[in-house]
């Protein structure tokens, strides 16, 4: 059979063009970043966006060895598994409860958690850290794991509820005939469908709280390491700044990123996706 090739219109040329040049602007800020790691102070200064005359790399040796970077990296990772994993014991649960149990009071709940998206968190800024303070959570870790579960609430049961509504009920009344009990059919049947969208949520809520700086600047007690973007806040200063220390901290930060972008990708763009349209 005689294969039919697509025929190349005005169109497609103006549509590429505009897609090549978006993809330019978004991989500059990653380029300029990358290459201003491997270069001293002085070369950033003088010219930040030429390719390094040689590899620098006594910026990440300083800061791995002298520093107290690699205790942030630590707590950032600490915040971040912990966060997400509550949040995958929880969210998936929540909305499951809400969708499969359809009543007044399910629907209520529901629009309580959307209308927490609505409210921005400068507005309860203040009287939530009062409160981590009485709850003896204030400086501590477990402090912005609590914020960061509670915040994504609402947009993890949106999300998880948009998927949810386009997996059969009869697989789940199969396995009830089968006496399996309602935690046993989420866990056993239903959650490993929600693969996708679960992946969607760990990328995108994984990557808020990875590169996050409020909270853990506001949170966590001065004078200890924070988390990596706190501490490379500090060599920022009003008459001079450690350009070189700062793109090298960066770079190390993108690398855990890229890595899980790059695993879960189909999965992050399905879910998405399939929840977009189901919903």
């Amino acid at each position: 059979m005689k294969k039919l090739h697509k025929r190349v219109t005005g169109s497609d040329i103006i549509l590429f063009a505009i897609t090549f040049i978006i993809a330019i602007v978004f991989a500059f800020p990653i380029y300029f970043n990358i290459m201003s790691a491997f270069k001293t102070n002085g070369e950033i200064l003088r010219d930040a966006i030429a390719f390094p005359g040689s590899f620098y790399l006594e910026s990440f040796k300083y800061l791995l060895t002298e520093t107290e970077y690699p205790k942030a990296i630590t707590n950032s990772a600490i915040l971040t598994i912990a966060s997400i994993a509550c949040m995958i014991l929880i969210i998936p649960m929540a909305a499951y409860a809400i969708e499969r149990t359809n009543n007044k009071w399910t629907s209520g709940i529901y629009i309580y958690f959307l209308f927490g998206m609505m409210v921005p968190f400068q507005v309860y800024m203040i009287p939530l850290f009062k409160q981590l303070k009485d709850m003896g959570l204030f400086g501590t870790l477990a402090g912005p794991v609590m914020i960061y579960i509670a915040g994504s609430v609402g947009f993890g049961v949106l999300l998880f509820t948009s998927f949810l509504k386009g997996i059969p009920r009869e697989i789940e009344e199969s396995a009830e005939i089968d006496g399996c009990s309602r935690m046993g059919i989420f866990w056993r049947i239903v959650f490993p469908l929600l693969g996708p969208v679960t992946a969607s949520m760990v990328v995108l809520q994984g990557l808020g709280i990875w590169n996050d700086f409020l909270m853990p600047m506001l949170v966590l007690p001065s004078g200890e390491p924070k988390t990596m973007i706190v501490e490379l806040f500090y060599y920022v200063g009003e008459f001079s700044s450690r350009w070189d220390m700062i793109f090298a901290g960066t770079t190390m930060s993108l690398v855990p990123v890229l890595i899980a972008f790059l695993t879960l990708q189909k999965y992050f763009v399905k879910g998405v996706s399939s929840g977009a349209i189901k919903g």
